[in-house]
């Protein structure tokens, strides 16, 4: 109710205005005046006042606490617990995850070693065909040779079978 005749109020002061006046005012002037108006009605018949307070606390001393620091060294050595069992599994999760890319990349580089030795293997047989060595030699002019021109180290000349044997090496003392 009492907001409704403010309103009323509000209505009859400007209706009561003089439009002659308004117009001749500037839109800036006009802002102003209703802007003073706004205020002074928000602050009702008295302004209102702040005062600071200067409170000097640095003489009061805080009572120790037997039992909060008990609930708090609890709760200290609960969460320390709890953070070290979490730092725990993320290191072990993580050094799993670490040990599967390491058996990955092993278990890679097997397959490249053994298509290496596949290719060696390969490139081996064709440079030992007996073939191929035996055009490469016409090549260059060699012939099978004659009898009794090889001359091995043991002093066969290559007619009869020789038995393998093991000789210690002779040692020289120079």
């Amino acid at each position: 109710m009492a907001t409704m005749a403010m309103a009323g109020q509000e209505m009859e002061r400007m209706q009561t205005r003089r439009p002659e006046a308004a117009r001749s005012m500037s839109v800036s002037e006009r802002n102003r005046t209703l802007f003073e108006q706004q205020q002074s009605r928000r602050r009702g018949p008295t302004p209102e006042m702040f005062f600071t307070k200067h409170i000097d606390n640095s003489r009061i001393v805080k009572e120790d606490d037997p039992e909060r620091r008990r609930e708090m060294r609890s709760f200290t050595i609960a969460m320390s617990f709890f953070f070290l069992l979490t730092m725990v599994y993320v290191w072990q999760h993580f050094s799993a995850i670490e040990v599967g890319y390491n058996v990955e990349n092993q278990k890679t580089q097997v397959e490249t070693l053994r298509e290496v030795n596949r290719q060696l293997r390969l490139n081996e047989a064709q440079l030992s065909d007996p073939g191929r060595i035996d055009r490469i030699a016409k090549q260059l002019g060699l012939d099978e040779p004659a009898p009794g021109q090889v001359v091995r180290p043991d002093g066969s000349n290559g007619e009869a079978p020789v038995l393998a044997q093991a000789r210690m090496p002779a040692l020289t003392v120079n």
